[in-house]
């Protein structure tokens, strides 16, 4: 890119320094008379302008080339991940459903009351599965169109509750569940954002951390400013995502390997993601298979 612009500013700058060799009388050039009349003039004018303008019809034919392929490069990733979605949101809806459909038909047949009990159930909570596959993808699409509301976040306090609630979890008691809020030499500063969205960010981050470790693991959250952001972080010490996953993880309804027979909607990151994106600030996450995994949520101060 320098070489190029040195090359354009080359004719200028030789004709710069020829020019002072002339006035200051360094060289001997010999003074040239042209002469035409005005037909020429007005030809070598035209011809001038029309090459100028075909160099700038030629550009502009360039930059449109090269918009089109950018544009149709863009359309053709839109079109990949839409089916991706689609054949994974096929996968997500065929097993339940398909788990309703055998529930109900031991519904019919069931010879005893357990039996009818245990159908009951399966079609209850595969129902529930598809209500929380649906209410997610609404808060997801809602996520793209709704205003985010502005107003005062105190993070700490909303840490607090989101880890309140953890602690609730079925599994939370079998793992080793810490909180970490600087107090000292000043507590963590406010943010403006929307509450409700930032608790949904912490509270899946911290869903995902319980039902992705084993009994025994450690999930830490904490909390700190880091330069012009602030800093949120759920880390665990779970069994880590494999690097085939990790470019992926943040997409809708992706399900890795780890993730088969843990419920979930695949739909969680995707959330955090948006919120993040809502709020001008950015998740992100490193992990290393068999230590653990570390999910950051950054968002702006001021």
């Amino acid at each position: 890119m320098k070489l190029a612009w040195f090359g354009a500013l080359l004719p200028a700058i030789l004709g710069l320094g020829i020019d002072l060799l002339i006035v200051y009388r360094m060289v001997e050039i010999p003074i040239i008379y042209f002469r035409a009349d005005a037909g020429s003039l007005v030809f070598l004018t035209g011809i001038t302008l029309s090459i100028l303008l075909i160099i700038g019809v030629a550009a502009q034919n360039i930059i449109n080339h090269r918009n089109r392929e950018i544009r149709a490069e863009v359309h053709a990733q839109a079109a990949d991940e839409r089916r991706r979605f689609l054949r994974r949101l096929d996968h997500e809806l065929k097993n339940p459903l398909t788990a309703i459909r055998a529930g109900l038909a031991n519904l019919a047949e069931a010879p005893s009351i357990e039996t009818r009990q245990e159908a009951f159930h399966s079609v209850e909570s595969q129902t529930l599965r598809l209500s929380r596959l649906a209410a997610d993808l609404r808060k997801l699409a809602e996520l793209e169109t709704r205003m985010v509301e502005r107003s005062p976040v105190d993070i700490g306090q909303l840490l607090q509750e989101a880890f309140d609630i953890a602690n609730d979890h079925p599994q939370a008691g079998q793992r080793h569940l810490s909180l970490s809020i600087p107090q000292v030499p000043w507590p963590l500063p406010t943010i403006q954002g929307d509450p409700d969205l930032l608790f949904l960010a912490i509270h899946n981050l911290l869903d995902n951390a319980i039902k992705f470790t084993r009994v025994g693991d450690t999930v830490e959250v904490r909390a700190f400013e880091d330069g012009s952001t602030l800093a949120i972080e759920i880390a665990d010490t779970g069994p880590g995502i494999s690097e085939e996953d990790l470019s992926h993880v943040w997409e809708e309804l992706y399900r890795g390997i780890s993730a088969r027979g843990i419920p979930g909607s695949g739909l969680g990151l995707a959330l955090v993601r948006a919120v993040a994106e809502r709020h001008n600030g950015h998740a992100s996450l490193r992990s290393r298979p068999g230590k653990g995994t570390v999910f950051t949520l950054k968002l702006p101060l001021g």
